[in-house]
């Protein structure tokens, strides 16, 4: 449930007709999905493997550290306090409020409302691990549950009849279409490794994350295959691109004017489910951060009562709400796309390391492996590179903000040597 929780928010309901503009066939736009899924599951048994090596807390940030430096795992969590994590916590508080008000029909501000759902959820992951995942896998049923009814409408609703497998010659200029109708799907999948984070307090983080991580990949592979297919049927290729709310429209086509009310619904779980994930898996983080002394020494405090990094949480809720509150939340997004494939790529990376090392894990060893791994990286690392091709200014920006790390590394460093 954590790791289909990261993967899922809200754009699975919105992100089918962006691919559909680049590609315009069925099985184009089919075939950039499925590419996403098997990236994301090659991603996802790599880390498998990483947590048998390496059950550590902090998860990704200690793959980085032992393979690389310790400056380099700072700088991932510099990004991830300061941008990634709660610029996104940010948007997506922001997505849920604007939502919920069209349900309960308040006068109350986003920015209000955006700030009660943070400050909700980090108080109940506050008060322990087991609370905060209990509300995470009841949130994800509900989501799931949410996306079962939009497929059972979009199949019981009349076909487009437009879904066959229309055929398209291929060119070079084919190749780069398709290329960029997959950089956003695997947007779309990207969440699932912030389930690393929690591997500190697992019972059996090597076999549990290990399973985890590939059976949730292939869960959330299966239902963005399933809604893409509901689309297609029920809209078709062109009518999937023109529209920019295709879940609503297929539903209003099966249900009428209550399916807008059932996807604000449906979007608002999606949200929050998100959000209640990032709020259980990223403090750990800057909890290993500070235990590792970069960083303030308050933030690795853990209460005997429910021992938990409750500084930690308190710090990123506070940080998302301070950013949902300015309203600077989409524009830090777009800082910090090509940052987070930058150390996506250098995570696949460090299982060359590992394995030189030692070998190889028990249990588990990554599928493929070499050529599944340099498959992933390629795939992170050329996302990397078409988003400072298209949008070079805000990618500059994000490498600026991640830079600027570095001295703050090197205060603390020293701090911690002296």
């Amino acid at each position: 449930m954590i790791v289909m929780g990261g993967i899922i928010g809200s754009g699975i309901f919105v992100n089918p007709y962006v691919v559909a503009r680049q590609v315009h066939t069925s099985f184009l736009i089919l075939g950039a999905w499925v590419l996403g899924g098997l990236t994301a599951l090659a991603g996802a048994f790599i880390y498998a493997e990483l947590a048998m090596l390496r059950p550590n807390l902090g998860g990704q940030y200690a793959y980085l550290r032992e393979a690389y430096h310790p400056a380099v795992a700072f700088l991932y969590g510099w990004a991830l306090l300061l941008v990634m994590q709660t610029g996104g916590m940010a948007a997506v508080a922001v997505t849920f409020a604007r939502y919920a008000r069209e349900i309960i029909h308040t006068n109350a501000s986003d920015g209000l409302i955006a700030t009660l759902v943070l400050a909700l959820l980090t108080a109940i992951n506050c008060l322990g691990v087991r609370l905060g995942s209990v509300v995470q896998s009841t949130l994800m049923v509900m989501k799931i549950g949410a996306i079962v009814v939009l497929l059972i409408a979009g199949f019981s609703a009349s076909s487009a009849g437009t879904t066959a497998a229309a055929q398209e010659p291929f060119t070079p200029h084919l190749l780069i279409t398709f290329g960029a109708a997959v950089t956003p799907v695997l947007f779309a999948y990207g969440g699932w490794q912030t389930a690393s984070f929690m591997t500190g307090e697992m019972r059996n983080p090597g076999r549990d994350l290990a399973r985890a991580l590939v059976l949730g990949v292939i869960g959330v592979t299966a239902i963005y295959l399933s809604v893409n297919i509901v689309c297609l049927r029920s809209l078709g290729p062109e009518g999937l691109a023109a529209t920019i709310t295709p879940a609503y429209t297929v539903m209003q086509r099966a249900i009428g004017p209550r399916g807008a009310l059932f996807m604000a619904f449906a979007i608002s779980i999606s949200t929050l489910g998100f959000l209640s994930q990032g709020m259980l898996t990223a403090p750990r983080v800057y909890f290993a951060m500070a235990r590792d002394g970069l960083f303030f020494r308050s933030i690795a405090w853990l209460p005997k009562s429910t021992r938990v990094p409750v500084a930690a949480i308190a710090l990123q809720g506070v940080l998302a709400t301070i950013i949902a509150l300015s309203g600077r939340y989409e524009q830090i997004l777009n800082y910090v796309v090509s940052i987070d494939f930058i150390f996506f790529g250098l995570t696949g990376a460090s299982l060359f390391i590992f394995r030189r090392r030692t070998g190889g894990a028990r249990g588990h060893q990554t599928p493929g492996h070499p050529f599944t791994t340099v498959f992933f990286v390629a795939a992170c690392w050329l996302v990397v590179l078409a988003t400072f091709y298209h949008y070079p200014a805000n990618s500059l920006v994000g490498l600026a903000l991640l830079l600027l790390g570095i001295p703050v590394y090197l205060y603390w460093s020293r701090r911690r040597t002296a």
